[in-house]
């Protein structure tokens, strides 16, 4: 089986093809796609049926914009099992050819289930997934995605992170960590009681992820709690010095430009 995974998480993505490859060693990643503009590149780009993939793991927010801009340009009508932190109704709301949903962090036997289902959908209809009453795969309606996006809901921020280290696994709440820090490209989070753990997400989408009223995105380097602040300096040219603890391996500074967003953060 050929497949391409689109996602712009790198850890993410290699997460993932790994966890396809423990499932099946033959399995064929053909491309991993991080943008709307290189997966409709990719798309178009395809003519030798042997290269063209039998199945598509997209996620939905990509670092350029929405994955459905990338059904919509290329017309896609390979089967596609979204990889997202959207909840079900989203989903729901959009299945176009799509044969089933996995939820950040992907889940071993969540993943195997999905491929299960692709597979049993190709042997009954012949290599098609069919629509609901077999309706035509249709490109997504983009401006009714925008509004249901844009309607007020109870936002749910994430409460626990599962960390894989080698061949051990180990959830960590949130109310468990002081801080994330950016080194080498790679994101970790660090505990209250002093250990660093490698997340496979980056700052950004922690960003989204957590609670702005718990943590705040000082620099490009760090995100921190607010218990996590033991002192605040100021430095020079105005920047501001942090001490947090556990103590960092690296100076911490706020940004100049988000001073301002942060002492409002602090006042809230």
């Amino acid at each position: 089986m050929k497949v391409v995974i689109i996602e712009d998480e790198r850890l993410t993505a290699k997460r993932l093809e790994g966890l396809l490859l423990r499932y099946d060693p033959t399995i064929q990643v053909l491309a991993q796609l991080p943008s709307v503009e290189e997966a409709v590149d990719w798309f178009s780009t395809v003519e030798a049926a042997e290269e063209k993939p039998d199945l598509v793991f997209m996620d939905i927010h990509l670092e350029d914009g929405l994955a459905f801009r990338i059904i919509e340009q290329t017309r896609l009508t390979t089967p596609i099992i979204f990889t997202t932190a959207y909840d079900e109704y989203m989903i729901k709301a959009f299945k176009l050819n799509s044969v089933d949903y996995l939820l950040k962090p992907v889940n071993y036997d969540d993943l195997v289930a999905a491929i299960e289902k692709f597979k049993s959908f190709r042997e009954i209809f012949g290599g098609t997934v069919p629509e609901p009453e077999a309706k035509p795969v249709q490109t997504p309606d983009l401006d009714a995605l925008l509004k249901l996006l844009a309607q007020p809901r109870e936002t749910s921020y994430k409460d626990r992170f599962m960390i894989t280290i080698g061949t051990r696994i180990r959830s960590v709440g949130v109310n468990e960590i002081a801080y994330f820090f950016l080194e080498e490209k790679m994101a970790f989070l660090v505990t209250k009681d002093g250990a660093n753990l490698p997340v496979d997400y980056t700052l950004d989408k922690l960003t989204q992820l957590l609670d702005p009223k718990q943590f705040f995105r000082v620099s490009r380097q760090f995100l921190v709690s607010l218990p996590a602040i033991q002192a605040i300096h100021t430095y020079s040219a105005g920047k501001l010095k942090l001490e947090l603890t556990p103590k960092a391996r690296h100076e911490v500074f706020v940004s100049g430009d988000r001073i301002s967003d942060f002492k409002e953060w602090l006042g809230k």
